[in-house]
């Protein structure tokens, strides 16, 4: 028995493009497909994370060396992915849809997962945004009178990001169950789209974040090839993206390539989340894994240089194209010393990501796709992308992996401030419905509350002093916590948003993800 939202609310507008009788049954085969592993490989996750804990350790999984001794290749890119120099990220808003479509950037990835709150009306909203968009007709005329409209021309090729596999989505049901948040995402968008964007010389591209193994790639090539079967769409129609964003992921980039092989696109390298992922891990394995100040800990550091140099290497070994991580300034017209100094930062770091081979990057506003372009521009000429720079010399090991405590930087005051500041922030904003939020000349998205609240936590947990002499403890948070909430008086929001901060960065347990918590608390 299915059961949505729709039966026991005021129907949403254009929600009976979305929710169809097909694309119900579309997901409720899907759900009866695939709902028992995903539940079952959630559970081998806390099976990992306890022998992790345990051990204080991670490495390559000795059951699948021949995987990565083998000569294998993932299927060649199609045509509209094969210069993916400059990405550009952001939610599927409509007005922020149309200005990512227009940015000139090579791809745009449609954020259903970390800038997007999972309110109802911003599940189906999105997909509704997403129809328009696959099909050129999205527009949109302001209150105002503005109006926004695709330019004439090329525009970005769409890569949409469902919900990561531990996320449910409660307003529809399947057999007395929650949906799980990633075949909604992935299948009214397949359901709906794969067959047109073929037509257009394109085709369901997809992003996939938070997975932890390869056995959970495998799971999405099954989705993929259960739904091609479904829709009468050729197998191999469909092309992923994966992000390696935790650190037991980091340990199996080739298992999880070769899961996929048929429908695999390339690996991407974040930052915030795999920090997280990197406390999450290891929160009891003592100070060896204590982190500083997380603006203080650039993609230089030891452990974080030979995670991106085994991402690139893994990936162009293996013929998949390798992305960089985000550039979340938005420059401020106002002051132009600021914004100098912060796209001379920007600059720098897609000059290293470009000169260690990575074959595009993202950007978080439309005024940084010149100068990310400019950049790769500059390394790649008339070239498409650097797959023919293989990287052989480089050789990481687990020990490399795990250098973290060769970390430079130190714990501060200051730096325990902005985590609490930037988190409250963040999740006022989640919780009002907007999950990409500009937070002091950054576009900000759930991970930057994840890196903050956990840091506080692993602070707290190991007794870290300060520059100030001070020891970090949950009265000293909440102190800075109560001055924060009088800095911010008047914030839609503060009071839940302070409250449910508390909770994920103090508490005994430490919850896996705060948007569990956190979506328990709206529509």
């Amino acid at each position: 028995m299915v059961r949505s939202a729709e039966e026991r609310s005021t129907p949403l507008p254009d929600s009976d493009r979305i929710l169809t009788p097909g694309a119900t049954e579309f997901l409720a085969g899907l759900h009866s497909a695939f709902g028992a592993r995903r539940d079952e490989l959630l559970a081998k996750r806390s099976e990992r994370r306890a022998e992790a804990a345990r051990t204080g350790r991670l490495d390559f999984l000795p059951g699948t060396a021949e995987v990565r001794s083998a000569d294998w290749r993932v299927a060649p890119a199609p045509a509209d992915l094969t210069d993916r120099r400059v990405e550009i990220t952001g939610p599927t808003e409509r007005k922020m849809a149309i200005n990512a479509l227009n940015s000139g950037a090579r791809v745009w990835l449609a954020d259903l997962e970390d800038a997007n709150t999972p309110h109802w009306d911003n599940v189906v909203g999105g997909q509704v945004n997403l129809y328009d968009a696959v099909r050129e007709t999205i527009e949109l005329t302001t209150p105002e009178g503005k109006r926004y409209k695709l330019k004439p021309g090329r525009h970005a090729t769409i890569v949409m990001r469902p919900r990561g596999w531990h996320l449910d989505e409660r307003h529809l049901e399947f057999d007395g169950r929650p949906a799980v948040g990633a075949l909604v995402d992935f299948g009214l968008y397949f359901f709906h789209n794969a067959k047109e964007l073929l037509e257009r010389g394109s085709g369901p591209y997809f992003y996939l974040p938070k997975m932890e193994s390869h056995l959970e790639a495998r799971l999405w090539n099954d989705v993929f090839t259960h739904a091609q079967r479904e829709l009468g769409v050729p197998h191999g129609t469909i092309r992923a993206t994966v992000l390696i964003e935790t650190i037991p992921a980091a340990f199996e980039m080739e298992e999880i390539l070769y899961e996929l092989r048929e429908h695999a696109s390339g690996l991407n390298a974040g930052r915030w989340d795999y920090l997280f992922s990197v406390i999450k891990y290891f929160r009891d394995a003592g100070e060896d894994f204590v982190l500083p100040d997380r603006n203080s800990v650039t993609m230089t550091a030891p452990f974080m240089r030979s995670y991106t140099e085994l991402l690139v290497r893994t990936c162009h070994k293996r013929g998949a194209f390798a992305m960089g991580g985000m550039a979340a300034f938005i420059p401020n017209r106002r002051d132009q010393d600021v914004t100098a100094k912060a796209l001379d930062k920007v600059r720098d770091d897609k000059n290293r990501e470009a000169g260690d081979g990575f074959d595009g990057s993202w950007v978080a506003h439309p005024d940084l796709v010149p100068v990310c372009q400019e950049v790769f521009d500059g390394v790649l000429g008339d070239k498409p992308n650097q797959l023919d720079k293989t990287r052989d010399e480089v050789s990481v090991t687990a020990d490399d992996l795990l250098n973290v405590s060769a970390t430079p930087g130190s714990a501060t005051d200051a730096g325990l401030r902005a985590a609490v500041d930037v988190g409250v922030r963040y999740i006022a904003s989640w919780l009002g419905g907007n999950g990409a939020a500009a937070i002091h000349n950054l576009m900000e998205d759930a991970a930057t509350a994840e890196i903050s609240r956990a840091q506080v936590w692993q602070w707290v947990r190991n007794g870290v002093v300060l520059d100030t002499g001070a020891t970090v403890t949950a009265e000293l948070v909440r102190e800075v916590l109560a001055e924060v909430r009088k800095e911010l008086d008047g914030l839609a929001h503060l009071d839940a948003a302070a409250e449910l901060f508390d909770q994920v960065a103090l508490a005994d347990d430490f919850v896996d993800f705060l948007t569990l918590p956190a979506y328990a608390k709206i529509d």
